[in-house]
């Protein structure tokens, strides 16, 4: 199956309505909140989805699919060193890989008061791309109130691996 059911719009606009606008993005807060299965603090980017959103509510049967190909994605970022800060407004906070600082900015979104809306994108890498077989992030804050202040959105975007 691969990324091909994540970069399709479906996909997208399910997972967009848990994390934008902000109202969507506190409801799934209350509700990974009162769940018992996840631990906000400690959240980890993808432990957060099938919580969010069941299974038999994803696009094409990709739920069944997501565990296989988000830690592939794990994987890939783990071994990609990290130097980029976490935030223009936290330039001392640098994690120390590409996994860690994807778990981070979620972490941010999910426990700033308010929470920090979420806008995700996932594509899939040229053949023709400097490492196009394997994954990649693209993290973008946007700021309302200059960038010394806590971000008001993250974009995120997941670059799959090219697979013919």
């Amino acid at each position: 199956m691969g990324a091909r059911v994540y970069n399709e719009e479906p996909f997208k606009d399910l997972m967009n309505d848990n994390y934008f606008p902000l109202e969507n993005m506190k409801r799934s807060v209350d509700i990974l909140k009162a769940s018992p299965d996840i631990h906000l603090p400690t959240l980890e980017y993808g432990q957060y989805h099938l919580i969010l959103t069941p299974a038999d509510k994803w696009p094409d049967g990709s739920a069944a699919y997501w565990h296989k190909e988000k830690g592939r994605a794990r994987v890939d970022l783990t071994t990609q060193l990290n130097t980029v800060p976490l935030s223009k407004d936290e330039p001392g906070v640098i994690p120390l890989t590409r996994c860690a600082l994807l778990d981070a900015c979620v972490r941010k979104c999910f426990n700033s008061e308010p929470p920090i809306p979420m806008k995700t994108n996932i594509i899939t890498h040229a053949a023709s791309d400097a490492y196009a077989d394997r994954h990649e992030i693209r993290l973008e804050w946007e700021y309302d109130n200059g960038e010394d202040q806590p971000p008001t959105l993250l974009r995120l975007t997941m670059v799959c691996p090219y697979r013919p």
